[in-house]
């Protein structure tokens, strides 16, 4: 199947499961998807910028102001997707899309983007379980977000628990699900 003519927004959060983005923005690209990538500045102390444009094909967009974009990186980004998907979604990144904070290029995209959005949650046990994450979890969901996850199992703090992130097949699965009916 070809997706030529759809486009993914892959918003790459700061968490180590930040690793699983470029196998999900290769698996895309190989589909045939029109992929851009958008990413926090903590995600680039997990996976560099140059290897998701090298897997997308195009630059990676990383700063909110950006002469190349003269309407504003989130309009002109956020225009062309048919499809957001945050790959990790932090904690961090929950509570600022829940609360309708826009501090960087990857919360204001949330904001600006009217396509559907897909999170795929990636922290520790601790952390997914804590009050304020399902609120902000629950919140999201009310406010249309489709979620991927997490799933329970081996976590990078060393721990089992619920928090791992989805693998890149079942994310592209979930994607080919919003995009496809």
């Amino acid at each position: 199947m070809t997706n030529d003519h759809q486009s993914v927004l892959l918003a790459v959060g700061g968490g180590i499961a930040a690793y699983k983005s470029a196998i999900l923005c290769s698996q895309l690209a190989q589909c045939g998807y029109r992929v851009r990538v958008a990413m926090t500045a903590s995600a680039n102390q997990f996976i560099g910028a140059d290897t998701l444009a090298a897997l997308s094909g195009r630059p990676v967009v990383s700063r909110l102001f950006d002469s190349s974009f003269p309407l504003g990186a989130h309009i002109e980004v956020a225009a062309e997707a048919d499809l957001m998907v945050v790959v990790p979604t932090t904690a961090n990144l929950m509570a600022k899309f829940a609360t309708g904070v826009a501090d960087d290029l990857v919360s204001t995209l949330y904001l600006q983007a009217s396509c559907p959005v897909l999170l795929a949650p990636a922290m520790s046990a601790a952390m997914w379980e804590k009050p304020s994450v399902q609120r902000n979890h629950q919140q999201l969901q009310q406010d249309g977000c489709h979620f991927v996850g997490p799933e329970s199992g081996w976590l990078s703090c060393r721990l089992e628990g619920e928090g791992r992130m989805s693998e890149p097949a079942a994310i592209q699965e979930a994607i080919e699900s919003l995009l496809n009916g």
